[in-house]
């Protein structure tokens, strides 16, 4: 278990090197920062840790397959290229539903 944690810690130092990373981090950040200006209930603290820590695993799956697809290939390719759009679509998938449930968060405070 202690190997895997260590794997898991150096998966994590490379994620936070990545510029995506980075900034679906700051806006999840952000986001706490407004649910709790906006008074939002612990529930909505879990999901939204929930659909933030689901959005890292697939970053990390994305960067994954751009980093294999790199690394097989020198040359452009269309396999390589809907490898990494796929991937990249899949990131995009869930950064709009951290964005949608963040703005029905902010709605349920907001509206009556």
């Amino acid at each position: 278990m202690f190997a895997a944690l260590t794997y898991s810690f150096d998966g994590f130092k490379h994620a936070v090197g990545e510029t995506a990373f980075r900034q679906e981090l700051l806006a999840f950040c952000i986001a706490m920062i407004v649910f709790a200006i906006s008074g939002a209930a612990a529930v909505h603290y879990l999901i939204g840790l929930i659909l933030f820590l689901i959005l890292a695993a697939f970053e990390a799956v994305n960067t994954t397959i751009e980093h294999i697809v790199d690394r097989m290939s020198a040359e452009k390719s269309d396999f390589g290229k809907h490898a990494k759009d796929l991937g990249s679509f899949a990131v995009f998938c869930l950064l709009c539903a951290n964005g949608i449930f963040a703005l029905y968060v902010l709605a349920q405070a907001i509206l009556p």
